[in-house]
C-alpha cells in the first residue's frame, strides 16, 4: 500500500514540477514566471519529499524530509517576493496585458520613488497604457 502511495507522490510532484517548467518557458513575464516557478515547484519537491520519507519510514529520513518541506515553504515566497521587487525596481517590463500596478500606486501614495520608480508604461492610477489608445 505505501507503494502505491509513495508513486502516487513522486508522480503528482514530477507533474507539479513539470508545470512549473512550463510556466518559465510559456509565460509572458517575469513575475508570472517566478509565481509558476515558486508555487508549482515548491509544491513538487514537497510531494516528492513526502514520497521519500513515507517510502523510508525512518525517523532520521522523515525529520529531515519534514525540515526540508517547511524551509521550502518557509524560503521560496519570501525569495521570490525579493526577487520581484528588486526585478520591479529596476525596471523590469510587465506583460502588456497587466492592468493594474498595485507597487506603483502604493510607492506614489506612500512618496517612494525608489531607484528607478518601476517601469514607465503606466498611467497616473497605475495602469498600463495600451499600444492601441
Amino acid at each position: 500500500m505505501t507503494d502505491y502511495l509513495t508513486a502516487t507522490l513522486v508522480l503528482a510532484g514530477g507533474l507539479f514540477g513539470f508545470i512549473a517548467a512550463l510556466g518559465m518557458l510559456r509565460l509572458p513575464d517575469m513575475i508570472t514566471r517566478m509565481h509558476a516557478s515558486t508555487k508549482a515547484g515548491t509544491l513538487g519537491a514537497g510531494l516528492i519529499l513526502a514520497a521519500v520519507a513515507i517510502h523510508f519510514m525512518e525517523v532520521g529520513i522523515t525529520l529531515r524530509a519534514a525540515a526540508a518541506i517547511l524551509f521550502l515553504l518557509l524560503t521560496a515566497p519570501v525569495a521570490a517576493h525579493v526577487i520581484g521587487r528588486a526585478a520591479y525596481r529596476c525596471g523590469i517590463q510587465l506583460w502588456e496585458r497587466t492592468w493594474v500596478d498595485e507597487l506603483a500606486l502604493s510607492r506614489r501614495k506612500d512618496g517612494d520613488q525608489g531607484d528607478s520608480g518601476g517601469p514607465a508604461a503606466q498611467n497616473q492610477n497605475g495602469h498600463h497604457e495600451s499600444p492601441e489608445a
